[in-house]
């Protein structure tokens, strides 16, 4: 019987790259544009995950259409792009690990709350997506982080079982994402601390970058079992 199919699956903002204090920029100026203050803490741990139309519902009004939140949300993703462009850059060490991991067999997948214009500039801007044989985002499933939908239609699109996928994040709100899609974590701490994430009990790792991880040991628990 051949071996069971590995699969990492990679959230995008704060994971691929370290950008979520960009986003907060460009939130903290759209909601400034409207008159709205928020709180940086509490906004991400209420919103890191959720797709934009999710928010947009949340703070400006269920009420509005869709085209209304398409807009809203082009205007703050634009702002964002603008914000964080000149500072793009991938997290230390992600190359590397993401060649290592090809290297052993390992498919890779980026499953993210991001509309495709944000998919674009990340991995094309960078020149990362040729790593990764699924690309899912928000505009393909229905429902953001914390429900599953988008790391499962990830593993689907690589035909892994999602007890056979890990799942590398950044915030709350993704890691019950993975937990409730059957999937362990790894966690990147570019934006909360190790322990924001101690109520979870399927991250397997923690780590400030990819430079502190290691395929090899990510993989050794699923073929001891």
């Amino acid at each position: 019987m051949s071996e069971a199919k590995r699969a990492f699956v990679f959230d995008m903002d704060g994971t691929i790259v370290d950008n979520m204090g960009f986003h907060m920029k460009s939130w903290i100026e759209f909601f400034h544009r409207r008159g709205k203050d928020i709180d940086r803490d509490e906004f991400f741990r209420a919103t890191a995950g959720r797709q934009g139309k999710e928010i947009m519902r949340a703070y400006l009004g269920a009420h509005l259409s869709d085209d209304e939140v398409a807009a809203l949300n082009a205007e703050k993703e634009a702002l964002y792009r603008e914000i964080y462009g000149p500072h793009l850059k991938e997290l230390a060490g992600l190359s590397r690990f993401l060649d290592e991991a090809k290297a052993q067999g390992v498919l890779l997948a980026v499953a993210t709350s991001g509309p495709p214009e944000n998919i674009d500039f990340v991995l094309d801007g960078l020149k990362l997506r040729r790593h990764f044989k699924a690309v899912v985002g928000a505009a393909d499933v229905k429902r953001g982080k914390p429900h599953p939908d988008v790391f499962l239609k990830a593993a689907e699109k690589l035909g892994v079982a999602p007890a056979d996928c890990i799942v590398f994040e950044d915030a709350p709100l993704g890691v019950e994402a993975a937990q409730n899609a059957g999937m362990p974590s790894v966690v990147l701490t570019t934006t909360l601390p190790a322990d924001a994430f101690s109520q979870y009990d399927k991250v397997i790792a923690v780590a400030p970058d990819f430079n502190e991880l290691s395929v090899d040991e990510l993989l050794a628990p699923a073929t001891q079992q």
